[in-house]
């Protein structure tokens, strides 16, 4: 590990340190466990047809672009 990399972890530690909110405590714990658990994600047999659902409407050409997403989000919004 470099002296950048450490003094960087460093820096975030004491940021840290210095944190009031619990919930953004409790967000940067989540990040962290999520970030080093070694073990293995499995997804849910619903998961798994859900993405090769996706995939199967991306290779048919069933996608929006970005630009038609936010379009049609800010036209829900405005209907509220």
């Amino acid at each position: 590990m470099s002296s950048a990399e450490l003094q960087l972890k460093l820096d975030i530690i004491n940021r840290i340190t210095e944190l009031k909110e619990i919930r953004v405590i409790k967000e940067i714990k989540k990040l962290l466990d999520f970030e080093l658990d070694e073990e293995i994600f499995e997804l849910s047999k619903q998961q798994q047809d859900r993405i090769a659902e996706a995939r199967k409407e991306y290779t048919n050409g069933e996608v929006s672009s970005d630009e038609e997403v936010k379009k049609e989000i800010e036209k829900w919004l405005n209907e509220k």
